[in-house]
């Protein structure tokens, strides 16, 4: 059986495409079951519903409280009952229902922990680096502050700007995020304290749950277990 994706986007839905491409392929080892925005009129929810994957959307702005807003959230992903949420340019702040119930993976444009947060480009043109690049990892509860699962550079170039440089990065950053989740979805993964371990699925089977059936194994919450 594959694993199960629920996509989380924000905009235009590159990295979804991305993800959705490979995931044509049954080798992939995982399927996309749903994606969900943080609001309307995206294009990242016009290519999932171009490609009839049902969507949900789970706006901050309906909800009185951040909590509230991370309840709704996760009751939405849940009921597509995931292995792995993948945060493809999802622009809020996850809450802790969400880490709680499901393991979620980011990817972030520069090399954590290099310049978090949401201005990585400039943050990394202005401090006059020679080199950047992108992290796929873990989400927990601060900013761009998970575990690391893999690292990709990315040369700064001269006569580089914001645009130039971010659009390098995204080429890099699509290819990784996808080689990534494959690979967590095929042979599983384990986290011992910050260090995350891809494959092993024989030693993961004995020492951690198990995800859902026919599926790898997996930390409950994607967070150490040790």
């Amino acid at each position: 059986m594959s694993a199960r994706l629920v996509v989380l986007v924000s905009g235009s839905g590159t990295n979804l495409q991305a993800l959705m491409d490979a995931a044509a392929d049954d080798a992939y080892g995982a399927r996309i079951v749903a994606v969900g925005a943080d609001r309307d009129g995206i294009e990242g929810l016009a290519r999932a519903q171009r490609a009839g994957l049902p969507t949900f959307v789970v706006k901050l702005a309906d909800h009185p409280a951040r909590a509230a807003w991370d309840h709704a959230l996760r009751a939405a992903i849940a009921a597509h009952e995931p292995d792995l949420v993948v945060s493809a340019g999802f622009m809020k702040i996850l809450g802790p229902e969400v880490l709680g119930a499901f393991p979620v993976v980011n990817t972030h444009p520069a090399l954590l922990p290099s310049f978090p947060g949401a201005h990585a480009v400039p943050d990394a043109l202005a401090y006059g680096v020679r080199v950047t690049g992108c992290t796929v990892h873990l989400v927990d509860a601060g900013v761009d502050t998970g575990p690391v699962i893999a690292q990709e550079a990315v040369a700064v170039e001269d006569g580089d700007d914001e645009t130039s440089l971010h659009e390098r990065i995204k080429v890099v950053e699509r290819r990784l995020l996808v080689e990534v989740v494959g690979r967590m979805a095929r042979d599983g993964w384990t986290v011992t304290g910050r260090h995350v371990r891809l494959g092993d699925r024989d030693r993961l089977s004995q020492s951690q749950p198990p995800g859902r059936p026919g599926t790898p194994g997996r930390p409950d919450t994607g967070r150490s277990t040790k």
